[in-house]
């Protein structure tokens, strides 16, 4: 709190991402369920998914560039107010030969958040002092929590009443409001006004920044091993709780619900005593943390097939989750030139959209021939993996 009262910047970006990511977040869960509820089809749902994630891939580093040349506020709220437009379309979805307009929103959606992301990732070391950096990232993080709770809570609600034109028309307020908060914050002009090397240069000179720094390295490498892990968990949550713990979807919504409960307790112990540690202590130690509670998660029911222990044991990753993610935008920002943290933050959410695609697909072909559990139990020890080169690296900030 003494962290937010301190600086009026940060308490008006966490305002606007509080907003934005609630209305996403009702969007992507009712979405969902909407895409099912007309097409009846589980590929439709699928390929709603994939339409997120390759324009992630192909956009992400080139918007990257972008955000290192342009006032970081104006990208963040052009790209809000495009994002409100661009969801126009999904007004006129009523029946199932218009699932096709879903997809393509998807799409454009996806690309044009590229953009924000990169250039908020960007901005919030101008907000905030060096020492208050890891607070403030754990704040951020917990905002994610607070907005993927109330929006996944609210989501499934919206499209029960009003379906993909609601839920659009919910997003696109959202967006306009999220806009508006960011016009109050002062303007962040990043280091060059214009792309004076030509696009493909000032991408590869990102690409090799992001390469060469032994610190940013080792963080594409960790968000590559736990990329296609978290690929393979969001795949093989369902079947695992389906399958594995014998249980209904009322009991897989609480389990999905339940992390971020457990992600917004994290974030508080982050911001409050996270300085305390190096953001590399503080993002390995919550890695190993959150994989080894992963394989507790997903080996403990060949001794006990009961779902309640999968609900206090998602509760529990939430917190060293959110304790991870603090170090590791921290180690980011604090490793990276102000000149080229907007496309070295785009090269690592390329990697990730990589990675989700390999982990999706591999998951998809695997869990039916090895099982869903060998092949969950992959993720839990990607993060022990990646948790423990972080905290034998021993990287400071």
């Amino acid at each position: 709190m003494r962290v937010l009262a301190r600086h009026p910047g940060l308490r008006l970006l966490l305002a606007a991402g509080l907003v934005s990511l609630t209305g996403d977040w009702i969007l992507r869960a009712g979405l969902a369920y909407a895409v099912y509820q007309l097409t009846g089809s589980t590929l439709a749902a699928a390929t709603t998914l994939l339409a997120g994630l390759l324009p992630q891939l192909a956009c992400a580093s080139i918007a990257g560039v972008y955000a290192d040349r342009w006032d970081r506020r104006r990208v963040m709220i052009g790209a809000n107010l495009l994002l409100a437009a661009g969801l126009l379309p999904l007004l006129a979805v009523h029946e199932p030969g218009q699932v096709w307009i879903v997809y393509l929103v998807t799409a454009t959606q996806s690309a044009l958040s590229q953009f924000f992301v990169a250039a908020e990732a960007a901005v919030v070391p101008h907000l905030v002092p060096p020492q208050d950096l890891v607070a403030a990232n754990a704040l951020n993080t917990q905002n994610r929590d607070i907005a993927r709770l109330l929006g996944a809570l609210a989501g499934g609600v919206v499209a029960a009443a009003g379906g993909i034109p609601l839920l659009a028309a919910v997003d696109i307020v959202s967006f306009l409001a999220a806009a508006a908060l960011l016009w109050r914050l002062r303007p962040v002009p990043a280091p060059g006004a214009e792309l004076t090397h030509g696009l493909l240069r000032e991408w590869a000179d990102g690409l090799r920044h992001a390469t060469t720094e032994p610190a940013l390295r080792l963080l594409l490498v960790f968000v590559l091993v736990t990329g296609v892990g978290e690929a393979a968990m969001s795949t093989l949550l369902a079947p695992f709780v389906r399958d594995v713990l014998h249980a209904g979807p009322g009991i897989y919504g609480l389990i999905v619900a339940v992390q971020a409960v457990g992600g917004i307790a994290g974030g508080l112990l982050a911001a409050s005593a996270g300085h305390r540690l190096s953001p590399g202590r503080l993002a390995g130690g919550g890695a190993l943390a959150f994989g080894a509670l992963d394989l507790v998660l997903f080996l403990y029911p060949t001794l006990a097939p009961v779902w309640w222990p999968a609900v206090a044991i998602m509760l529990a990753v939430g917190l060293p989750g959110a304790l991870m993610l603090a170090g590791l935008f921290t180690l980011f920002q604090t490793h990276t030139a102000d000149s080229h943290r907007g496309r070295v933050f785009g090269a690592f959410n390329a990697v990730e959209a990589a990675a989700m695609l390999v982990g999706a697909l591999a998951a998809g072909l695997l869990g039916d021939r090895v099982g869903v559990v060998p092949v969950l139990v992959v993720n839990g020890l990607g993060y022990c993996l990646a948790g423990g080169l972080l905290l034998a690296a021993r990287v400071r900030a």
